[in-house]
């Protein structure tokens, strides 16, 4: 492949910019009307690769699945303990700029953070998200878990497309470096 590989965030928040409620619940989420899949297998099409940090990997192993949803794809959890890896993912506790640069100098398709949290916020704070995919609920939960963390940063974007599925809005931005 002749692009590099782009780092993007894809997630649901809530209009007043949380990803769940206190407890971890997404219930309010599943109440909005939607339309499909919202986008997503058009999404999940373009990447290869997902990282996510270890609280939302239990997370996703606590939510009785009958299988690990990301079994197709390349699957990285950073972690500040050490783990085992497993047939579904690779634990990573190194340096998660040299990380995730060898990873977009791989080729590849373009590479997911799941989840949001402390991960993503590292990753804004160093520059490393490429794009930003927003898909946003007619929802206010008035506290949370928020989607961006506060901080000592200030990314520019830049609008690249905006659609909506019946109830939600997504909204897709790019990182202008």
């Amino acid at each position: 492949m002749d692009k590099k590989r782009k780092l993007v965030l894809f997630i649901a928040s809530s209009l007043d910019g949380y990803i769940a409620t206190n407890d971890e619940s997404l219930e309010w989420l599943y109440r909005v009307e939607g339309e499909g899949d919202n986008g997503f297998s058009e999404f999940y099409n373009t990447v290869d690769t997902i990282i996510m940090g270890k609280k939302t990997y239990d997370w996703i192993l606590n939510q009785d699945l009958k299988e690990f949803p990301y079994k197709n794809k390349d699957c990285y959890v950073f972690t500040r303990s050490s783990a085992e890896n497993n047939e579904n993912v690779k634990f990573i506790n190194g340096d998660i700029t040299d990380f995730i640069n060898n990873l977009k100098a791989q080729d590849g398709k373009n590479i997911w953070i799941v989840g949001g949290g402390q991960l993503l916020h590292s990753f804004i704070q160093r520059g490393l998200v490429d794009e930003f995919i927003l898909t946003i609920a007619p929802t206010l939960i008035g506290n949370g878990i928020p989607l961006f963390r506060k901080g000592e940063y200030q990314l520019e974007l830049s609008l690249k497309r905006m659609r909506n599925f019946n109830q939600f809005v997504e909204l897709h931005y790019e990182y202008k470096k």
